[in-house]
């Protein structure tokens, strides 16, 4: 299969379509090769217009391009801008970030996807894989200018808002099917304010659920 062929017609036909105009998130996702972050399996299909499955229990999923490039664009992610990737899975939108950003941390806490993003990102210098639960982000590492989270979620956490640094964005995808919205919260001094940017269908995020109340 001539990959590099239908990355070009991956960005041509989802791409350039959805309304992403920067040039930089563009040249990324022409620079980083997908195929080579999903199973040996599916290596056919790393360009399909949509969502792939990495299985795992509960499943994991590359989310589709379309939607990360729209979420990157939404956040306005800078060249000097340290980005946290919240469900780097095996390391694909964080290799895309390295190409935008200053520095990329991914967190992902799947012990099989940590060791697969570390194999595939070893040459990307300033994208450093942390293993540890999602929903605590990388406090360690904090503040973070932009935080992605590669996943429909319930709710977002407020360990990972804490994370954020003044003026730094948060953009998830909040809901459930197509009825979730990207929506983008920005730190401003001890505030966060949200708004929404676009309708999202994309697999949930696990650990983002809301408590689920008493029912007799």
């Amino acid at each position: 299969m001539d990959f590099a062929r239908a990355r070009r017609t991956m960005v041509d036909t989802q791409i350039r379509v959805n309304d992403v105009t920067d040039t930089r998130i563009v040249n990324a996702l022409m620079a980083v090769p997908r195929e080579d972050f999903v199973p040996d399996s599916l290596k056919a299909l790393a360009y399909l217009d949509d969502d792939i499955s990495l299985g795992g229990e509960p499943a994991r999923y590359l989310i589709e391009t379309m939607v990360l490039a729209r979420m990157i664009q939404t956040a306005a992610v800078g060249e000097q801008d340290r980005v946290l990737d919240v469900g780097a899975a095996t390391g694909y939108s964080s290799a895309v970030l390295g190409r935008i950003a200053a520095e990329v941390v991914a967190l992902e806490q799947d012990g099989a996807l940590v060791g697969v993003a570390r194999g595939t990102l070893a040459g990307d210098a300033n994208v450093t894989v942390v293993e540890g639960p999602l929903t605590g982000g990388a406090a360690a590492k904090a503040p973070f200018d932009v935080i992605v989270v590669e996943g429909a979620v319930e709710q977002v956490p407020p360990a990972l808002l804490d994370q954020l640094a003044e003026g730094g964005r948060l953009v998830a995808v909040v809901g459930h099917g197509r009825a979730a919205k990207c929506l983008v919260h920005t730190r401003i001094g001890a505030e966060i304010s949200i708004r929404q940017a676009f309708d999202a269908a994309i697999p949930p995020l696990p650990g983002f659920e809301k408590p689920r109340g008493f029912v007799f």
